[in-house]
């Protein structure tokens, strides 16, 4: 599953590294490091949401605050299926 994360400045300044750090240990802490592959981009050209990310090329908008739940949601569960 590949997972791309904005880094442009719009994204960088509604917490993108934030974004990308909860990430970051979320697959580490489920043990997905071999299942999910996360990458940074710059603009995605959606600047008027949120933290925009592509999870095999479905769009989402994220905030620092609800990565949790979008993980369990459109990560963790879609792995789970693929197991």
């Amino acid at each position: 599953m590949k997972v791309i994360i904005c880094i442009g400045s719009s994204c960088h300044i509604k917490g993108a590294r934030s974004v990308v750090e909860q990430l970051q240990e979320l697959v580490s802490q489920n043990h997905l490091d071999d299942k999910v592959e996360l990458c940074g981009s710059f603009c995605m050209g959606k600047c008027q949401q949120g933290v925009c990310i592509t999870v095999d090329n479905e769009f989402y908008s994220v905030s620092p605050e609800n990565v949790k739940d979008f993980f369990n949601e459109h990560i963790a569960a879609c792995t789970a299926e693929v197991i």
